[in-house]
């Protein structure tokens, strides 16, 4: 198939997943057409069989402001039009799923019928979504796609709470690479910063208000102040970095904490590291704390959201109570101190990941998702 791939270009689980998903579609022998403002964040290169449209910005002074919206639907139609693309699948409701429908209807009208596919990802529908003033364009590009899929049950059942939606949702979750996502020994990092042997705290996100962030370096302070040797290893960037940075240097831990910005690859980072920590207030499914998994590293999360989903049952980390700062201590804590737990969460995490989420089981259900879709409009 021919399959034309928006998403945010920007760190963030969302346009990982859509560029990781486009990567292993070109894999399987399909044709991968993103078309975006600018380059996906993991998308390095173009190969023979991937390739990248961007959308132009138009300066017209009439326009108080870009009209994105517009300039992609018109370079989908471009794209759809003369690639000849079986299917549009867009990441994010608005305003990728409203483009796109309406790209589809310019397309119907010139005679070509391309079925729209909708993943929601999380915020297009827990935050932004529920804004009154986007709403109701939330409920119809819902509603008008062809088909749609959520990343996790939680955001399904969100979803369907929250708007008037009249068709199913199927649930595919997120994924990972096995390979590319494993325990590996990268000594020299871990020698440089943990020179006296400590144990490595990590967290990983876009530092946006809803990943709390300061909270990790709270439950890090809680960690030095019992005596145990952990370093804190901080990978991303966004809104919160300075705040974090400035909480890290007023409770006096800051020449033990590593802010490591924006990082891809960041599996060598996680493969060397010892707990993973995510006090998030939401989590639609939580890709970070899923390649932690996959990388043998136990996870302590937030009992929220789809991370329920991902790390309940698994034996691979600890849900805590949201915001409930004493309790992710002594989860992180427990995992410190005591090797065997901590060898055996690592063991059944990296099983867990490579049971339920590798790339060779859930791609093919996108693929088989898409040919669904095709089969019922094109009927």
């Amino acid at each position: 198939m021919k399959i034309g791939i928006t998403c945010y270009p920007i760190y963030g689980g969302s346009g990982v997943v859509a560029t990781e998903l486009g990567k292993a579609l070109a894999r399987r022998g399909h044709q991968i057409h993103f078309i975006s403002y600018q380059m996906p964040f993991r998308l390095s290169a173009v190969t023979d069989d991937i390739y990248f449209h961007e959308v132009g910005l138009s300066t017209y002074p009439i326009f108080q402001s870009h009209p994105y919206s517009l300039a992609l639907c018109s370079k989908m139609v471009d794209v759809a039009r003369y690639e000849a693309l079986d299917i549009l699948h867009v990441h994010y409701a608005i305003p990728h799923a409203t483009s796109a429908i309406l790209a589809r209807a310019i397309l119907r009208g010139q005679g070509m019928e391309v079925p729209v596919v909708t993943t929601l990802h999380g915020t297009d529908i827990t935050i932004v979504g529920q804004d009154p003033s986007f709403a109701p364009v939330v409920t119809y590009s819902i509603n008008a796609s062809d088909g749609v899929t959520a990343v996790s049950k939680a955001l399904r059942q969100e979803t369907y709470e929250a708007f008037a939606v009249e068709g199913d949702i199927a649930v595919i979750p997120n994924f990972i690479n096995i390979e590319r996502f494993s325990r590996q020994a990268h000594t020299d990092f871990r020698e440089r910063l943990c020179p006296q042997g400590e144990k490595i705290l990590v967290h990983v996100s876009n530092f946006r208000a809803v990943k709390n962030t300061p909270h990790v370096v709270q439950v890090f302070f809680n960690l030095r102040r019992r005596g145990l040797p952990v370093k804190l290893v901080l990978v991303g960037d966004g809104p919160d970095r300075a705040a974090t940075e400035h909480l890290a240097r007023e409770l006096g831990v800051h020449q033990y904490v590593r802010f490591l910005g924006k990082q891809d690859p960041i599996s060598a980072i996680l493969a060397t590291s010892d707990v993973f920590i995510m006090p998030s207030g939401f989590e639609s499914f939580g890709l970070a704390a899923l390649e932690a998994m996959a990388c043998g590293v136990p996870v302590v999360c937030s009992d929220i959201g789809g991370l329920p989903e991902l790390v309940g049952g698994s034996g691979g980390g600890f849900l805590c109570p949201l915001g409930d700062i004493d309790a992710f201590t002594d989860c992180a804590a427990r995992l410190v101190e005591d090797d065997v737990l901590r060898e055996t969460m690592s063991r059944a995490a990296r099983a867990h990941a490579v049971r339920h989420f590798d790339e060779t089981t859930i791609v093919p259900l996108y693929e088989n998702f898409y040919r669904a879709v095709r089969a019922r409009v094109l009927a």
